[in-house]
């Protein structure tokens, strides 16, 4: 299923014979060793000798070696060096600190410094509420890790998690322009971590914790929540419910199904499947399997986990005790946020007809989504390579902007609801289709429409009250 993607993109520099067929012959040479070519750059031109950047996606290190291999494999030509492009942008970090107020002169260091800054702080002293609109506090976010639960990779530790964080801040900014900072805890005790996010909280407007391992994760933002005036949001947990749920409410459009009526098998408890079992349930789904490793959740069998107690008794209505091959079996829709490769073609081609299947798991799906789309009506993944990728962009920056927008704590069912009916929204009817059923990480009015739904249902809250 591996395809080249630019997330494993090299350039080579490339020393060889000047003449007229040379560029062809090495983009050839490379498109044969399977490299998906997206640039070619004469860069130095010399009477009998020419240097070429040659960039191209690849699948894994062994691939670029292939490539390399088959470039060089050509009379006189000679590879100088390959970089590799996305070390190279994460050289020095993705972030910086810029001031957002001129410093040009004396006046200006004295009014932003001292001594005028000790008036300033005077007057937050005096009454604390003044530091949301005196400093970074009204747009600023903390995103919170211990590191092991990173993306795919598992436990790898706060330092190797410190690339995504960046990424994730960086995200903030660039979506919504949320000023967020990485803080990367080197500690996976519960209390510990607790106590160092309060003890931080008041530089922050928000805090977004990220990649932090079930069950641990549960009870840290359950503690957060309750003890911080500040808004909590786990984006492993309500990020990928909001997208998730988004995607569903277009694909039950394409096939004409309502939530309702739908067998939804869930695949994976942790921290996505929960929050995602939750938002269905709020949403009006009746019918939910979820299935963890060793089968459905159900309610003949006790549970340590008070997630996994609560959700068998708030879904499998029929009480199926089988595996998840065998809930597959007449399924309407497929959710995995699992494992990959956990299902075949046969366990989709079981389902109903107009099947759904959202296979999330990343980098590798549970299924191969091409195969999967031999019997199932919408596919979607957590991959930037295939269609309608399910991706948490959608939501956390305008998630966020709305929460800071409007001023509040507390994070709402009906918050995360209204966020995915906006995410799904921007797909017209008259463009939706089984391979658009979700918009663009890049639609410029995503976010905004998420943060102006939240602001609503925070403004209707008020009214009410």
């Amino acid at each position: 299923m591996a395809n080249p993607g630019p997330g494993n993109s090299i350039t080579l520099r490339i020393d060889a014979p000047s003449n007229f067929s040379v560029t062809s012959e090495l983009a050839a040479a490379a498109a044969s060793a399977g490299a998906a070519i997206t640039a070619l750059d004469v860069v130095e031109s010399h009477p009998t000798s020419i240097v070429v950047d040659l960039t191209c996606n690849t699948i894994d290190d062994d691939h670029a070696t292939r490539i390399r291999d088959a470039v060089e494999a050509l009379d006189g030509v000679h590879v100088r060096q390959v970089s590799d492009r996305t070390f190279l942008m994460h050289l020095g970090g993705k972030l910086e600190v810029v001031p957002s107020v001129p410093l040009r002169n004396r006046d200006d260091l004295s009014r932003a410094y001292t001594p005028g800054v000790a008036r300033v702080c005077m007057a937050i002293a005096e009454d604390k509420s003044k530091a949301r609109n005196l400093t970074v506090k009204r747009n600023t976010v903390a995103v919170v890790t211990d590191g092991t639960a990173v993306l795919g990779l598992g436990d790898i530790g706060p330092e190797a998690a410190l690339p995504v964080m960046e990424g994730k801040a960086a995200l903030f900014k660039q979506f919504a322009n949320v000023d967020a900072w990485p803080v990367c805890l080197d500690t996976k005790d519960t209390e510990e971590i607790i106590k160092i996010v309060k003890a931080i909280a008041p530089v922050y407007g928000g805090v977004n914790l990220e990649d932090i391992a079930a069950p641990r994760c549960f009870e840290i933002e359950a503690r957060l929540r309750e003890e911080l005036d500040i808004p909590v949001f786990h984006d492993d947990q309500h990020g990928t419910a909001i997208v998730t749920l988004a995607a569903l409410v277009n694909a039950l459009k394409v096939v004409g199904k309502k939530i309702e009526d739908v067998r939804i098998v869930l695949s994976g408890v942790g921290a996505a499947g929960n929050a995602i079992a939750q938002l269905l349930l709020e949403q009006g789904a009746k019918d939910i399997v979820a299935c963890g490793r060793n089968g459905a959740i159900n309610r003949d069998e006790d549970y340590a986990d008070a997630h996994r107690v609560e959700l068998a008794a708030n879904t499998n209505p029929r009480n199926f005790t089988g595996t998840l091959k065998e809930a597959m079996v007449g399924a309407d829709v497929f959710i995995g946020v699992s494992a990959p490769n956990v299902l075949d073609e046969n366990d989709i081609a079981a389902m109903d007809d107009g099947a759904i299947v959202f296979a999330m798991a990343n980098p590798t799906p549970e299924v191969d989504p091409v195969v999967a789309s031999k019997h199932a009506a919408v596919v979607a993944t957590g991959r930037s390579d295939f269609p309608n990728q399910i991706n948490n962009v959608l939501a956390f920056p305008g998630f966020f902007r709305g929460l800071l927008d409007a001023g509040v704590s507390d994070i709402t069912p009906p918050m995360l609801v209204a966020a995915a009916e906006a995410i799904a929204a921007r797909v017209d009817d008259e463009e939706r289709n089984a391979s658009f059923i979700i918009p663009s990480v890049f639609d410029p009015e995503v976010a905004g429409a998420v943060a102006e739904a939240i602001v609503r249902v925070v403004k209707s809250g008020a009214e009410k009250e």
